[in-house]
């Protein structure tokens, strides 16, 4: 078998109206070259021009059978790309379509005037001067000739055939200067032009540019554009898979490979770094930062990024772009922030429902359109209903008393249920066919239409299979494409898509192949398809934009039910819509469903964008790149010694500046500044209000309002209180000594007999009164409890006041008690309410078992949780902590209060205590007396308004006290993300003998791992050099290796493995002898807490070794259970491992061997990615 071709060539060359429009002889030249030599020609997708959206298709016919309601989509619609299938479309009556006509196509005054702009320029009918390739090289040659220096905004705008936009220009004059930039604008305003820009002034320089995308599609088509600006021979394109002119200027990349290339030159497990002569990168998406899954990567780049490359990160409109610019220019160098909110084609929203297309906001685009609100909807509703009663009344001429047909809700004016919305939405969904009548009526295609499941997908385009939205003209030239694709593609031909693809309808998704996707989107972009049924991932970043984006629901299913689309999804799938230099305006058609209507529709458009969330995480490679430093390696003389190749690695500190730069420890330590900032600001508005209610600034207050006389009998009164209430504090102090003098010795007689219950009381911070039942264990330091005496002694937070020693002598003890809710209470005498003379009985159950006493002891010491201070006081606090599996039984028979009778309370006070609460009542009285005669003084109003006042700030003051904890105990809880994790893996590679974390010597299996790509490196790594797989013939290597990669994919809804190719024998007994190895490792990880997963899935494996072995892919598709692209894809992913096995260190020769024959043998068409 033969190897794929480095440039597979596109099977569309025509424009998309060579038919219509004269081609100059420079494009008739290369066509004529394409169709001599149609396996160099590289693929070429035109430019849209603006005259070629200025003709119309007649109005299609579109016949009643074709029926598919969006809101029966739900039913077997799948919210993610790769999920199951289990849903199958249902088929509903058409009614009546109600719409506005067309009213044609014209020119609007804009794309009018930039035609006669462009005719007063050219001075004849060409539209452009030069091509843009052919100014690019001018400038290129101007450089070389003048020096750098030449090179400014002007000079690059210049290459281009319009007025680059003003966020634009200031992107590239912040590049220019020597910044690196941030751009944050919305999706399809024009970001990709700054990085082009950058490439030129970065190719006419002679240096490099590395452009990178989160997405294999995506980096191809960059790499067409490229190539279509700069030529061949100045782009290169690496994929994983492929590697095309690798040491080009500008080199198109997926992410991970560029973070790969950083870890060669960061790290210390390899040598050589891949940024040669690099001046600037391009992290195209970098929004997707918040992604979950692969997020880590861009932070990644940034923080081992050399500080001299200039960083272009484009984004599309998030929340926090000041704080990603911000990020970039404290870690890496000058960053400089562009945002721009203004799209070069507006946005019009609308709303379908089944009757009509209308206007989703207001005139003044601020809330719902009258006419879709539910009361509206509602007098609709009723409407339709008691027409269509009342003409069944007049056709059967019944006669009689006439009934309520006010519908829905009635005329009673009561507010809608629940019931009442669904039943009025699911009367206003529309069907598939209704919303595209709509759309075309209006002039609104070519429309992308999202909807969020393969089969939903497919099952559109069969249900419009009967609607020709295409002319004769367009269906020949479909035709024609067609069959161009059929010679040089046969195996790549969806053959379930052939009628819709001539009516003009298409699907777009994860289950079609690469190159039958590419062949949909070039026909699209010439307008050979006028709707695309596409899922979420078109939205993400893929050049394919349209007149109308249609969105069928605001929510997926996902594996644990229904979720709501983000704001940021909803924004990134209508950028889609509009197509610059073309459109007018982009329309944005959200749809009825029996789930959504206008009103969450509005609430989602105006949720506002979301911030960018840092997703950085430790990897077995990031680990093994950063701290590798001397490797043992075989010597020349082929002796059996290892020695050690000197090399310095990192220190773990050295790691950890690091890691520690991710953006999530940027934001924590910006959350950080901001509230220690805020912090200080409350203590000190504390302290300034705390002296506004002292005494003395009351009298001061006070003195300004009354008269000399008045002020002193109110003063000496106010004096006479004060004296006053600090008698009965003291009072209230010696009761409460007296009260728990009189506890302590019940406590300890009671210790050495049964387990007795007892209450505890205590207010909460909000002043709440709580009684909790409990059973008491004993003091602390009578317990055998060696760790909760190590606590309670040594920590500070629990030592007593020694001013609160009783009168008798006798010192305040801790004491531990479990309560009914199965929480252990750590209390001294305050906090006991009463006691009871019942309790639990402190007798083994067996002779020989241990006492209840010593269970519940031991249980307690057991126990790691941390206590929690519930109340505090002078007499000391009160502190809870979980109790266990193990304590719940125990804490069942602890009887609710209700239960307990008063006359079981073993309490008995001493004379004592009852002498000083009766001095105490008094006291109180005392108090209460002088009160009054002050309120009858002459002065006391005005004192009065003066004690409210600070009262009120009192309560102020309490806020902040409040607001000061919160902010206090946020501050401890925020620590730097991923070193935690960082040390955890780095512990398994210690233990596994990757590497030497004390010495940093790394070891063979270190370097494979540390090279490798993919999810689990050490996993991977310690595959591959396992020697049960060198007896493997390269289809049963590929088999293997499948197992590997084969995370997310699935069989085909309503399919089972019956419809896949079982594995040979021998691949099934490695498979099951790999497995032992994985669940030893994955016991390896969660003894050190890591959950990194190892993919071992023998499902798919009988597949790859058919394709392997030579199958054709007719023969592997037949009555399978895969979608074509789930296959694809798998036998991409499986390629990817086995090219990487050859470049691989310390690795088996004849395994590589083996892994090169397999990888040529598989990469053939149709799975070849479509590259150039």
């Amino acid at each position: 078998m033969r190897a794929l071709p480095s440039s597979i060539p596109s099977p569309l060359y025509f424009s998309s109206y060579s038919s219509r429009f004269p081609r100059s002889p420079s494009s008739s030249a290369s066509i004529g070259l394409a169709l001599r030599q149609p396996l160099r020609r590289p693929l070429v997708v035109p430019h849209p021009s603006p005259f070629l959206v200025y003709y119309r298709s007649p109005a299609s016919l579109l016949p009643e059978d074709s029926q598919l309601s969006d809101a029966d989509e739900d039913e077997y619609e799948d919210e993610e790309e790769d999920g199951d299938d289990d849903y199958v479309a249902d088929e509903f009556d058409d009614d009546d379509i109600s719409g506005d006509l067309s009213e044609g196509v014209e020119l609007s005054d804009v794309e009018t005037e930039t035609l006669e702009e462009v005719e007063v320029e050219t001075g004849a009918g060409s539209l452009f001067e030069k091509p843009k390739i052919q100014r690019v090289e001018k400038l290129c040659s101007e450089v070389r000739a003048f020096g750098a220096e030449i090179i400014d905004v002007d000079e690059l705008a210049a290459i281009y055939d319009f007025r680059i936009d003003k966020f634009q220009q200031l992107a590239i004059e912040a590049f220019l200067r020597g910044s690196s930039v941030v751009v944050s604008a919305p999706t399809s305003s024009g970001k990709t032009l700054i990085a082009e820009a950058a490439a030129v002034a970065t190719v006419a320089r002679g240096r490099r540019l590395f452009y990178t995308t989160p997405l294999k599609a995506l980096s191809n088509q960059k790499f067409r554009e490229f190539r279509e600006t700069f030529g061949d021979k100045y782009v290169g394109l690496l994929t994983g898979d492929t590697a095309i002119n690798k040491d080009a200027q500008i080199v198109i990349m997926t992410t991970e490979i560029l973070r790969n290339m950083l870890y060669q030159s960061v790290g210390m497990a390899s040598s050589g770094s891949g940024l040669f002569h690099v001046d600037a990168v391009v992290l195209d998406e970098v929004h997707y930062l918040s992604d979950i899954s692969r997020g880590t990567v861009w932070e990644e780049i940034v923080i081992y990024c050399p500080k001299e490359v200039q960083l272009i990160c484009l984004s599309a409109t998030v929340a926090n772009a000041d704080e990603l610019a911000g990020w970039i220019g404290q870690i890496h160098n000058k960053t400089e922030l562009v945002t721009s909110s203004k799209r070069p084609v507006p946005l019009t929203w609308n709303f379908s429902t089944k009757s009509s297309l209308l206007p989703l906001l207001d005139e003044k685009g601020k809330r719902t359109n009258r006419k879709l609100t539910l009361n509206y909807q509602q007098l609709y509703v009723s409407d339709t209903k008691s027409y269509k009663e009342d003409r069944n009344r007049r056709n059967t001429r019944k006669r009689g008393s006439e009934t309520n047909t006010a519908g829905i809700g009635g005329d009673s004016g009561q507010p809608l249920s629940r019931n009442d919305i669904n039943t009025i939405r699911r009367s206003q969904v529309p069907l598939i066919v209704d919303t595209l009548k709509q759309i075309q009526e209006k002039d609104m295609l070519p429309a992308i239409w999202f909807i969020f499941s393969r089969r939903g997908c497919d099952a559109a385009v069969q249900y419009l299979e009967g609607c020709n939205l295409l002319d004769s003209c367009e269906m020949s030239e479909v035709e024609l494409a067609l069959k161009r694709f059929r010679i040089i593609y046969p195996d790549a031909v969806r053959e379930s898509a052939l009628k819709g693809l001539m009516k003009g309808v298409a699907a777009h998704h994860a289950g079609c192949l690469p190159l039958w996707k590419s062949f949909i989107e070039e026909l699209f972009q010439r307008g050979l398809v006028k709707v695309v049924f596409a899922t979420e991932t078109l939205a993400a970043g893929i050049n394919m934009p349209a007149r109308t984006a249609v969105i069928a629901s605001l929510s997926k299913r996902s594996s644990s039910g229904r979720i709501s689309l983000t704001s940021n999804e909803l924004l990134q799938m209508a950028g889609r819509a509009g197509r610059r230099g073309i459109d007018e305006r982009g329309h944005v058609v959200l749809v009825q469903t029996s789930y959504e209507g206008p009103e969450e529709c509005c609430k989602l458009l105006f949720a506002g964008v979301e911030p960018l969330v840092s997703q950085f995480t430790a990897s077995y490679g990031m680990v093994l790149n950063l701290l590798a430093g001397s490797k043992l390696t075989s010597p020349a003389n082929g002796s059996d010694n290892d020695v050690k190749t000197p090399r310095a690695g990192r220190t773990l500190e050295e790691a950890r500046k690091l890691v520690e730069q991710s953006f999530g420890n940027y934001v924590s330590s910006n959350v950080m500044f901001a509230a220690k900032e805020e912090l200080s600001k409350i203590q000190k508005e504390i302290e300034v209000l705390t002296s506004e209610v002292s005494d003395e600034a009351i009298d001061r207050k006070a003195r300004k309002l009354m008269s000399a006389a008045v002020y002193k009998e109110i003063s000496e009164l106010q004096e006479d209180l004060r004296t006053e209430k600090r008698r009965r504090s003291e009072l209230r102090s010696v009761m409460e000594l007296k009260r728990m003098s009189s506890m302590k010795p019940l406590l300890e007689e009671l210790e050495n007999g049964q387990l007795p219950f007892l209450c505890l009381q205590y207010k909460d911070s909000e002043g709440a009164i709580h009684t909790t039942p409990a059973v008491y264990l004993g003091r602390v330091d009578a317990l055998d409890a060696t760790k909760l005496k190590g606590m309670v002694f040594d920590d500070e937070a629990f030592e007593l006041n020694k001013a609160a020693e009783m009168s008798d002598g006798m010192k305040l003890s801790y004491y531990v008690a479990l309560g009914s809710d199965n929480s252990w209470y750590l209390f001294t005498e305050k906090w006991i309410k009463t006691m009871y003379r019942t309790g639990l009985p402190n007798v083994a159950l067996m002779q020989g078992d241990p006492l209840p006493r010593e269970i519940m002891t031991t249980l307690l010491d057991k126990n790691n949780t941390q206590w929690e201070k519930l109340s505090d006081s002078d007499f000391g606090g009160l502190w809870c902590q979980e109790g266990s599996l193990e304590t719940w039984s125990w804490s069942l028979n602890v009887p609710v209060l209700n239960s307990l009778s008063e006359k079981d309370e073993a309490i008995h006070m001493s004379q004592e205590f009852h002498e000083a609460v009766e001095r105490y009542k008094e006291q109180r009285t005392r108090v209460s007396r002088l009160k009054k005669k002050i309120s009858r003084t002459e002065g006391f109003r005005e004192y009065q308004k003066v004690v409210d006042m600070s009262k009120f700030t009192e309560e102020k003051i309490k806020r902040l006290k409040t607001r000061s904890k919160r902010l206090t105990n946020r501050i401890e809880q925020i620590e730097p993300s991923g070193w935690k994790e960082f040390l955890q893996i780095s512990d398994v590679i210690h233990e596994t003998r990757a590497l030497d974390v004390n010495t940093n010597v790394i070891f063979p299996l270190g370097e494979t791992a540390a090279a490798i790509r993919g999810e689990n490196e050490l996993w991977l790594a310690m595959v591959l050099r396992n020697k049960v797989l060198l007896d493997l013939k390269p289809s049963q290597l590929a088999g293997v290796c499948a197992s590997f990669v084969s995370e997310g994919i699935k069989v085909r809804a309503g399919k089972n493995n019956s419809y896949i190719y079982e594995p040979s024998s021998t691949v099934m007994n490695v498979v099951d002898f790999l497995e032992e190895q994985k669940i030893a490792f994955m016991d390896l990880q969660e003894k050190h807490g890591v959950a990194i997963p190892c993919c071992l899935d023998s499902q798919f494996t009988g597949m790859v070794e058919a394709w392997a072995s030579g199958l054709t892919w007719r023969e592997m598709m037949m009555d399978c259970a895969m979608d074509e692209g789930d296959l694809a894809r798998l036998l991409r992913r499986t390629i990817d491992l086995l090219a990487q096995i050859p470049k691989l260190p310390d690795i088996d020769r004849q395994l590589q061997k083996n892994a090169v024959a397999a990888s040529n043998v598989m990469d053939r068409p149709p799975i070849s990615e479509l590259a150039g």
